[in-house]
C-alpha cells in the first residue's frame, strides 16, 4: 500500500504543533547560591537555562577571574571599552539608582566590601585609616559611563561590585528567555530574588513567601513573616540576616553605607521591593537597607516604590509596607 508523502508531513506537523505543553521545574547553582525555576514550556529547558546563567556569569560574575567584570577592576587604564549588552544594562540601572537614592546604591563599593570581609578580595587588619583611604576612590561620581560602550575610571584604583544588582539581572535574563521563546507562566528564583508571570500550576497566582529576618548564615532556619500573590513582576529582598559575622562581640553585616565606608548598624532588619523587572527591585531593597528605617520609609513616602520593611522597634518586629505591597498579602 502507497502512502502519500504530503499526508505524513501534514501528520509530523500536526502532532509536533500540537504537542501538550506542561510545567517543569529546575534547580541547581548559580552565582554562589541556589535557583529555583518553574516553567510551563512543551519540553525542558534545563541545559539552555545552564547555559545562559552560566554566560551571564562569564561576564558578571566577580568570584570569575576571567569575567567582564574582571576585567574592568584588574585594568589600570583609564579607559575601558566593551561591546556586552549585560554589562551596559547593568551599569544603565546602577546609575539611575544611584540618582534615585541619592547615593545609597553604589557599585563602587567592591573595594569596601572587600576590607570588610565580604568580597572576591581579603585585606587584613581593617581600621578607619584603611577605610578613610579607600573612600577616596569609592563613589559612583568617580564613573563616566559613555555610550553604552565606554567606562572611564576618575582613579585606576575603582573597582565595581555588581552584587547588590547580579541576581535581579540574572533573573531578567531568563524571565525575557522565556517570553522570546512564548512562555505566558513561570517563576523564576534565584537566591530569593524573584520574577513571575502568568499563573502557578494549580491556575492560581504565584505565592511568594517574605522571610522573617532571623539571624542564621545557613539559612536553615527559616519562618515566613508575610506571603502575597502575584502574577506578573518581581520581588527583591535584601537583609543582614544571612550574610554576617561577629568579632569581639560586634556583629558586620554585609551592606556596606557607600557614604561612610562602614557596614550598616540600624534598626532595619530586612527590605522587600517590588518592581516591574528584579533588577530595578534587587537594586532598590539595598539603597533602602543602607538608608536605615527612618530614612526607608521616608523616601517610600515621596517616591512610587512598593516595599515592606521589617525593623527592630524596641526588641520586637515591627512591618512598614506601602499600600500597593499590602494589596498583595495572602489574607
Amino acid at each position: 500500500m502507497k502512502i502519500n508523502l504530503f499526508v505524513i508531513v501534514l501528520i509530523i506537523v500536526f502532532f509536533g504543533c500540537n504537542q501538550k505543553s506542561k510545567y517543569y521545574t529546575h534547580t541547581g547553582e548559580a552565582e554562589g547560591t541556589i535557583f529555583h525555576i518553574k516553567y510551563e514550556y512543551k519540553k525542558p529547558l534545563n541545559k539552555e537555562i545552564d547555559s545562559l546563567l552560566n554566560y551571564f556569569e562569564d561576564n558578571l560574575s566577580i568570584y570569575r577571574d576571567s569575567s567582564l567584570i574582571s576585567e574592568f577592576n584588574k585594568s589600570t587604564a583609564d579607559t575601558f571599552i566593551f561591546h556586552n549588552h549585560l554589562f551596559a544594562d547593568m551599569l544603565n540601572k546602577a546609575f539611575e539608582i544611584y540618582k534615585k537614592t541619592d547615593g545609597a546604591f553604589d557599585i563602587t563599593i567592591a573595594n569596601l566590601v572587600n576590607a570588610w570581609g565580604f568580597g572576591f578580595e581579603k585585606i587584613d587588619n581593617v581600621d578607619s585609616v584603611v577605610i578613610d583611604s579607600i573612600m577616596q576612590f569609592t563613589g559612583m561620581d568617580k564613573l563616566c559611563f559613555v555610550g553604552d560602550t565606554m567606562l572611564i575610571k576618575k582613579d585606576s584604583r575603582i573597582k565595581i561590585d555588581g552584587n547588590a544588582i547580579a541576581k535581579g539581572q540574572s533573573v531578567d535574563f531568563v524571565a525575557k528567555y522565556f517570553e522570546n521563546l512564548g512562555i505566558e507562566n513561570y517563576l523564576v528564583e534565584i537566591g530569593g530574588e524573584i520574577r513571575v508571570k502568568g499563573k502557578n500550576p494549580k491556575a492560581k497566582s504565584w505565592i511568594i513567601g517574605i522571610d522573617k529576618p532571623i539571624d542564621d548564615t545557613t539559612g536553615f532556619y527559616r519562618k515566613l513573616e508575610r506571603m502575597i500573590r502575584l502574577s506578573n513582576g518581581a520581588v527583591a529582598t535584601s537583609g543582614n540576616y544571612r550574610k554576617f559575622y561577629v568579632k569581639n562581640g560586634i556583629k558586620y553585616s554585609h551592606t556596606i553605607n557607600p557614604v561612610t565606608g562602614y557596614p550598616v548598624r540600624h534598626s532595619l532588619l530586612s527590605v522587600t521591593v517590588l518592581a516591574e523587572d528584579c533588577i530595578t527591585a534587587d537594586a532598590l531593597a539595598t539603597a533602602l537597607m543602607v538608608m536605615g528605617t527612618d530614612k526607608a520609609k521616608s523616601f517610600l513616602k515621596n517616591t512610587d516604590v512598593e516595599a515592606l520593611l521589617i525593623y527592630d522597634d524596641n526588641g520586637k518586629y515591627s512591618i512598614y509596607y506601602t499600600l500597593g505591597f499590602e494589596k498583595l498579602f495572602v489574607r
